[in-house]
């Protein structure tokens, strides 16, 4: 019964101490937006009134992630279960695929109007806004549920990218005080994305566009805007008209998987001089013979491959990822053409963690290689590095992480 007794004892006295320091931190909160955030807002044109509505009730939400509340940076941080690595084609399961394909043929019907003009307007092909809008938000069908402002204001407090974060949340107030949405109606992802189209509130001021000529962007509630947005947002990043985003393609052993990367561009003719071929046997279109192509295999030799144009890369500029440019391109040819699964077949990855990557890369790294980083996810420059130094060693190239290569890598 002692024992008992000491134990919730000591468990009370933690509990206490642990709201105690959570309070503390509130009120630092508290003080941080009158003496930090209020300042910034008001010097960029952002009314009192406006302020004060926007974190009426808002307190720290502590259950986003990548948080580090002051004083908390000498902790030791918790155990934590290891991140596997897995194959790309995790990211274009069918469901995923289908779904987003399905969906989008229906809002192809049901704003063709709108995706007409914007397309006259910017350029880009209808199919591929409804793509974005499809990954992005559901075409509007997944709720957006967080208040901005707790989400922005946490990650501008306490968050591993507090300054990213804060200008983030200026943005934000901005937004409110033009009355695009006011702040009880601003919600967006956890990550403080806003809207459909998921932009961050710099992006808002800066691509979000006016579809249906009510005077107001809004991206919460309007498709019309949603669409246009999307459509300015690719226009401004340099998307060429008339010209695809990427075609997959057949790679044959003799073009190496080294030559992948958007620095490593040369004309589609020459890369059909090469021997690279679409996998629909059909030729290349005449206007994209001239035009600069670049490889891409994100799996390697281990999937598809592509020549992507430098459409794709304005892609990038939505998402950073190549899986989701890839995704983005494929469902869009999807909901227009009708077209397949990728003929090439995603190779299965072995028992790999994204620390085993990060070591690769590292050693890798200490051999000279530019593999862009040790993170963990093999981008373009890790992928290339791997066949660099597969072909430096005597084996076939396969520009992708391997179980064993950690070990030999380390030799």
């Amino acid at each position: 019964m002692r024992r008992i007794i000491l134990a919730l004892c000591l468990w009370c006295l933690a509990t206490c101490a642990y709201a105690q320091d959570r309070a503390s931190v509130e009120r630092l909160f508290q003080a941080w937006l009158q003496d930090t955030v209020w300042p910034q807002a008001k010097a960029n044109g952002v009314s009192h009134h406006t302020m004060r509505k926007a974190f009426e009730g808002v307190t720290l939400n502590w259950k986003l992630p990548d948080l580090v509340p002051p004083g908390s940076q000498a902790q030791v941080p918790k155990q934590q279960k290891q991140a596997e690595f897995g194959s790309p084609g995790r990211y274009f399961n069918k469901g995923s695929v289908q779904g987003a394909t399905a969906t989008g043929r229906q809002m192809a019907r049901r704003h063709s109007a709108t995706l007409a003009r914007v397309e006259a307007e910017t350029g880009v092909p209808g199919r591929i806004i409804l793509a974005i809008w499809g990954r992005e938000s559901g075409y509007g069908q997944v709720p957006i549920r967080h208040n901005a402002f707790q989400v922005l204001s946490t990650k501008g407090f306490m968050s591993t990218r507090s300054d990213y974060f804060t200008k983030e949340l200026i943005a934000a107030l901005q937004i409110a005080e033009t009355g695009h949405a006011p702040p009880g109606t601003l919600k967006s992802s956890w990550a403080g994305a806003l809207g459909q189209p998921q932009f961050m509130p710099s992006n808002f001021l800066t691509y979000a566009a006016d579809g249906n000529g009510d005077g107001r962007s809004d991206i919460w509630g309007s498709p019309e805007d949603t669409i246009a947005s999307i459509g300015n947002f690719l226009s401004q990043h340099g998307w060429i008209t008339g010209r695809d985003w990427g075609f997959e393609v057949n790679v044959p052993p003799s073009v190496s998987c080294a030559l992948e990367g958007p620095d490593q561009g040369k004309p589609i003719q020459d890369w059909v001089a090469m021997g690279i071929t679409r996998v629909s046997n059909r030729p290349f279109p005449e206007r994209e013979l001239l035009g600069e192509g670049f490889l891409m295999m994100p799996a390697g030799r281990n999937g598809p491959a592509f020549l992507v144009t430098p459409n794709f890369y304005v892609l990038k500029d939505y998402n950073k990822s190549d899986l989701y440019a890839l995704f983005v391109g494929h469902v869009g040819d999807r909901i227009q053409y009708s077209v397949g699964d990728f003929k090439g077949r995603w190779g299965k990855v072995g028992k790999l963690y994204r620390s085993d990557v990060a070591a690769m890369q590292r050693a890798l790294e200490q051999q000279g290689h530019d593999v862009g980083g040790s993170d963990g996810l093999p981008g373009f420059k890790t992928r290339r590095s791997i066949g660099r130094w597969q072909k430096a060693t005597g084996r076939t190239p396969t520009c992708f992480p391997e179980i064993g290569m950690k070990a030999a890598l380390a030799r």
